[in-house]
């Protein structure tokens, strides 16, 4: 029987080589860290199972852009509320004149 002999050791140049990932990240995007609850986990990784495919941190990701778009738009439809409503005084109206004026109806 012949003895079979692993090949030997070729030496590599690494002085061209450079530290870090292989595939660059896309713009705008930044790799970190989460500790979510593994109910949110679940939910999207089912979410994706059934539509047969696709990556659940997407979703998370889609599902907080969502949130962030939906806060500023509530929060800019309250300042036009507020500046609308100033010229009829109940925007200065403070919490004590409300309170005696409900104490008066009673």
């Amino acid at each position: 029987m012949k003895k079979v002999v692993a090949e030997r050791r070729r030496p590599i140049d690494f002085s061209r080589a450079k530290r870090g990932p292989v595939v660059k990240p896309d713009l705008g995007k930044t790799k970190i860290s989460i500790r979510l609850d593994n109910a949110v986990l679940d939910y999207f990784r089912n979410l994706v199972d059934k539509a047969g495919g696709g990556n659940y941190q997407t979703l998370i990701n889609d599902a907080l852009l969502e949130h962030v778009h939906r806060r500023s738009t509530l929060d800019v439809v309250r300042q036009v509320v507020r500046e609308e409503l100033a010229p009829y005084g109940t925007a200065q109206r403070s919490n004590s004149t409300l309170q005696r004026t409900r104490s008066a109806r009673r």
